[in-house]
């Protein structure tokens, strides 16, 4: 399960260790939305990118090297410009539009969206994170589309022939919480536990980029990997934290995880494939007392 740079950063490294034509990615669609009649998926592009080695690593987001003449147009046209898309970028979209008869959003066939309760109002996820750039304090988070909402086809034989399920390291809140909250889906995760992983987004009560701990507070979670650990505890029996959380150790083997404390910077491609190795190689380990 996977959403946002984290997760491409980690799965960068997850096809160095396990066969690329054996991984399928659950990805989170909360954040989608309808942008100048266009269908827009940053979490799923994000992945897509990253792993074909085009992505512009030092946004996190787009293609690297594209350029942005349809972007400065819109600036000139419309005051609904804020939302960033290079011309490679557009092309996939105008693709993709032209398709979503025939395609299958990862996590659901349902339109979920990601919504967020802040002092600025109320906004769509890519409203509070692009435009107001996180800024807001948010009270609540909370999906639309979910009562009509089920696992896209595919997901309950993927994740029941699976030999291992890892939850990657997104926003436990925006990126893997939405996938999670798909009706139906806890439950095919339930029956996969003892073979499920999950790696901590947080190194010293810190994420690498974006809002993390600030919305995992807004949902009223510790924001360490302590509380990623109890959010996931009922569905992961394996759990990979950073090295400055080696103290939290203790009480996440006391949840019935099976441990690993491992540096999870995931800043280059050999960093990610040795955390992506961890993950894997904690399913060999005996389990937590």
């Amino acid at each position: 399960m996977a959403g946002g740079v984290g997760a491409a950063r980690f799965l960068r490294g997850l096809v160095r260790v396990v066969p690329p034509e054996e991984i399928i990615v659950i990805g989170n669609t909360g954040d989608d939305m309808w942008w100048h009649g266009l269908y827009i998926a940053p979490d799923l592009d994000t992945v897509t990118y990253w792993l074909a080695g085009v992505a512009d690593e030092s946004r996190g987001w787009g293609i690297r090297g594209d350029t942005f003449t349809t972007q400065a147009a819109f600036g000139h046209l419309t005051d609904r410009s804020w939302f960033q898309l290079g011309d490679r970028d557009l092309a996939r979209h105008l693709y993709r539009t032209g398709r979503l008869a025939a395609g299958v959003l990862p996590m659901s066939d349902a339109r979920i969206e990601t919504r967020l309760k802040t002092d600025a109002g109320d906004l769509h996820f890519q409203e509070y994170f692009v435009r107001e750039r996180w800024r807001p304090a948010v009270r609540e988070i909370y999906w639309t589309g979910l009562d009509e909402a089920s696992p896209a086809p595919g997901i309950a034989e993927a994740l029941a022939a699976a030999r291992l399920v890892l939850i990657a390291p997104s926003n436990p809140s925006i990126s893997i919480g939405p996938i999670l909250r798909v009706p139906g889906m806890r439950s095919l995760l339930r029956a996969a536990r003892e073979k499920t992983v999950a790696v901590s987004p947080l190194i010293g009560g810190r994420a690498v980029k974006g809002p993390t701990v600030e919305l995992l507070r807004a949902e009223g979670v510790r924001p360490n990997a302590l509380g990623v650990a109890e959010r996931y505890q009922e569905l992961a029996t394996g759990f990979v934290l950073d090295t400055e959380d080696a103290a939290l150790a203790p009480p996440i083997a006391a949840l019935g995880y099976r441990i690993a404390v491992r540096p999870t910077m995931l800043d280059t491609v050999d960093s990610a494939r040795d955390v992506a190795a961890t993950a894997v190689d904690l399913l060999r380990e005996p389990a937590a007392a």
